[in-house]
């Protein structure tokens, strides 16, 4: 890749001229920026193209890099070190279990906490610990939108709260929340994050199984888990004509939510979407309930 060399600091200011070469990333290294010339445009020097990663993408949290599918080669560490200057990149083997506990190996830095911010909420967690899902932003903003349309009137059943991913920004928009979560590790950064965001008056937090917890009936429940349909009679039972359910999946779950609502005494319309790709062939579904 043919490179003129600027100081970083210049790399605003030469972003928009004639010969940068705007299909191509500058590589920044020990702060100068070599950045690519467009064909017959004159260069100082070549460097060899960039490899890309090749698994399944990384998440930037915080200032740690996020690695998911296969384990990742030298070359593809020290491409991701040199783009992004991480203090520390974490491979995330496997989530498992109710409490969601991830499986890490740290690549290379180190871990620990980080305060992360989306949609005006910050998150402080140790995704070492924990697991914060990046792939389920568009779904948390979608769900703000769409529940804030009759925002500060009703009550929310969070039932895997995990650290506040769902519970903050809902409670936020003037929602009250019951926030359920049964790991002790996500409870606690569950109620950093609460105090954080000043939400305090608005959120309920209890630790332990969502399924002893749920009291009264709510307006809008939140089944954030893959084993989410495992919980239904669970939910329905704290549920009334009008109450909006969002049942996280792996496959449409459609026609077996309308069985166990009617079991339950209700009539269920599902609207199915897919949120993203969870593995081959195998997509993160979110199932949006409403009863009557």
């Amino acid at each position: 890749m043919r490179v003129r060399m600027v100081p970083l600091s210049d790399l605003p200011r030469v972003a928009t001229e004639e010969w940068v070469d705007p299909g191509r990333r500058p590589v920044v290294r020990d702060g100068v920026a070599y950045v690519p010339v467009r064909e017959g445009e004159s260069h100082e020097m070549e460097i060899p193209e960039r490899r890309l990663y090749h698994g399944r993408g990384y998440q930037l949290l915080g200032d740690l890099v996020l690695l998911h599918g296969h384990r990742p080669a030298p070359g593809e560490v020290e491409e991701i070190e040199e783009w992004v200057h991480p203090r520390g990149i974490l491979w995330i083997r496997a989530i498992s279990g109710i409490e969601r506990v991830p499986a890490v190996e740290v690549i290379s830095g180190t871990a620990g906490e980080v305060c992360h911010h989306e949609y005006g909420c910050s998150f402080v967690l140790d995704p070492a610990r924990v697991m914060y899902s990046m792939g389920n932003l568009s779904e948390r903003h979608r769900l703000v939108d769409l529940a804030g349309k009759g925002a500060g009137t009703g009550r929310v059943g969070d039932l895997f709260a995990g650290i506040g991913y769902f519970t903050i920004p809902l409670a936020r928009a003037g929602f009250r929340v019951h926030a359920m979560e049964i790991s002790p590790v996500s409870f606690g950064y569950l109620g950093r994050n609460i105090r954080g965001n000043g939400v305090e008056d608005r959120v309920l937090a209890e630790r332990g199984d969502c399924r002893d917890l749920l009291r009264g009936t709510y307006d809008r429940l939140l089944l954030g888990h893959f084993d989410a349909p495992g919980y239904l009679p669970d939910a329905l039972a704290h549920a009334r004509s009008g109450t909006v359910l969002h049942v996280h999946t792996l496959r449409d779950e459609a026609e077996r939510i309308r069985s166990l609502a009617r079991e339950a005494g209700f009539a269920a319309s599902v609207t199915t979407r897919r949120v993203k790709s969870y593995a081959p062939h195998t997509w993160h579904r979110v199932q949006d309930v409403v009863l009557a």
